[in-house]
């Protein structure tokens, strides 16, 4: 059973740009996670929302001569589609221009600051405007960031406001020695412990406003404003109410933060410690996913390879492409999209595997005017093996191998339908002895396919759900 309340938040994707397959593949992946735990009865708080201060976005919106907040409203709405375009159950969507996260995240300030863990010096840094984060010279690869290798690195030489990062390194260690899989995967945490292992620099907290003049303004000091990840990272708690004891915030914190690789320092590091500084209890657990590449390369507007997951469901639909994502897609490792790829499974896996079973067997049921009286059944003899196994990866978040192990059963369905041959069979009890279990199967199967491709499964239990089954449109045609 789940726990009865479960929160699970995404990052917050920049509204620099148009959403891009990176994002959905993460945002699909924890809509499978939030689910699976309402399937099992838990209530759920599912955010998502928009990043919308700092430097990249400021700079944006002057480009395209836009005032900077109309630029933030227009560029965010180009993400609540993605919603109903990938069917979607998040609850809640968050911009860090709105009023209250704007309020709760000067808040927080004030707190780490009464913590003394917020100071003010003189420095000098080289920047990466397109990770909004400062860069050591070890990081730069001939001089630019390897992640934005089209963009120069900048130099800020200002007084700005600090946050005592330096201080929590023995905190953070111990919170990563008392939750082992406080980090997954694996190799991710230790990535972590040995980045903090190593000795950490206190970091910069605000910008001038004169030159960076959006933001959230400095509490006390109207001539800074905070650094966008400070502020950002604040809105997993503002989502909920924080800084008001409200009943959200109450009963759903901690919850589970999932983010891309290039997300694991903030994450998993700063955001712990800023949490620790204002007293509040660390994150439950952090999933860290691989990267997508097009064709074997990264993807860049630049390269012109970028992929659209609007223009993606409006070609295959909204199910194939959560399935493609989740299937072939290994999710902590990098994965590679093309079309050939997805067109291959589509093919093999939806077309020819799930959706030519079903039509199958509800046709034979139609013909032989088979009754039914079917209900899931997760408990089922034929079934109960697969689960266990479907379970123990689903639990891993090993969202490939729990698809895999489900195509298995798929696959020995179909051997068993073309062995026993039922359309050959004159004795109508013959028929329903081979029929009946396949049907269950197939019902059972559909249950368990519900957190990933809620459209068909959905599809599939209305059909299967009926005295007479019948056999209805295709849901995959292959391409």
């Amino acid at each position: 059973m789940a726990d009865k309340h479960f929160y699970i938040t995404t990052t917050l994707p920049y509204i620099n740009s148009e959403p891009h397959i990176g994002f959905a593949a993460e945002i699909i992946k924890a809509d499978v996670i939030a689910r699976y735990e309402a399937q099992r009865g838990a209530s759920i708080f599912f955010n998502t929302g928009t990043d919308e201060h700092g430097l990249k976005i400021y700079q944006k919106a002057k480009e395209l001569g836009m005032d900077v907040q109309a630029y933030c409203d227009e560029y965010s709405a180009k993400f609540r589609p993605l919603k109903e375009k990938l069917n979607l159950s998040y609850t809640n969507f968050i911009r860090t221009t709105d009023t209250h996260h704007m309020a709760a995240a000067q808040e927080f300030w004030r707190r780490c600051e009464a913590n003394g863990d917020i100071y003010k010096k003189l420095y000098q840094i080289k920047y990466c405007v397109g990770c909004e984060m400062e860069k050591t010279d070890s990081e730069l690869e001939n001089g630019r960031c390897p992640l934005h290798p089209n963009m120069e690195i900048e130099i800020i030489d200002e007084e700005n406001y600090f946050f005592r990062f330096s201080k929590y390194a023995d905190k953070l260690l111990e919170l990563y020695k008392n939750n082992p899989t406080f980090v997954l995967p694996s190799g991710r945490l230790k990535e972590i412990k040995t980045f903090v292992a190593g000795g950490l620099q206190d970091f910069s907290i605000s910008r001038v406003k004169e030159k960076m003049p959006h933001g959230i303004s400095v509490p006390g000091d109207e001539n800074q404003v905070m650094y966008v990840w400070f502020d950002a990272l604040v809105d997993y708690v503002s989502t909920l109410g924080w800084p008001d004891e409200s009943e959200n915030y109450k009963i759903y914190w901690p919850g589970m933060q999932v983010c891309g690789k290039d997300n694991l320092r903030p994450q998993a590091a700063m955001w712990q410690a800023m949490l620790m500084s204002a007293g509040l209890p660390s994150s439950k657990q952090i999933l860290v996913f691989g990267f997508l590449t097009a064709n074997g390369q990264k993807m860049s507007k630049s390269l012109g390879n970028t992929i659209n997951p609007y223009e993606l469901v409006d070609k295959y639909g909204t199910d194939a492409v959560r399935y493609y994502l989740l299937a072939e897609i290994p999710p902590f490792e990098d994965g590679d999209y093309s079309d050939e790829k997805f067109q291959g499974r589509y093919n093999a896996d939806l077309a020819n595997g799930l959706g030519n079973l079903v039509a199958r067997v509800s046709n034979l049921l139609e013909k032989n005017e088979i009754k039914t009286s079917l209900k899931v059944n997760l408990e089922d003899g034929a079934i109960i093996e697969t689960v266990k196994r479907f379970e123990t990866s689903f639990k891993e978040y090993r969202f490939n191998e729990a698809l895999q192990i489900l195509w298995e059963e798929i696959k020995a369905c179909d051997e068993e339908l073309s062995q026993k041959t039922p359309w050959k069979m004159t004795d109508k009890k013959e028929v329903e002895a081979v029929l009946h279990p396949l049907a269950q199967t197939i019902l059972n199967i559909s249950y368990l396919l519900e957190p990933f491709i809620p459209g068909t499964a959905q599809k599939i239990q209305i059909q299967f759900l009926t005295e007479q089954i019948k056999k209805g449109e295709s849901l995959f045609p292959r391409l």
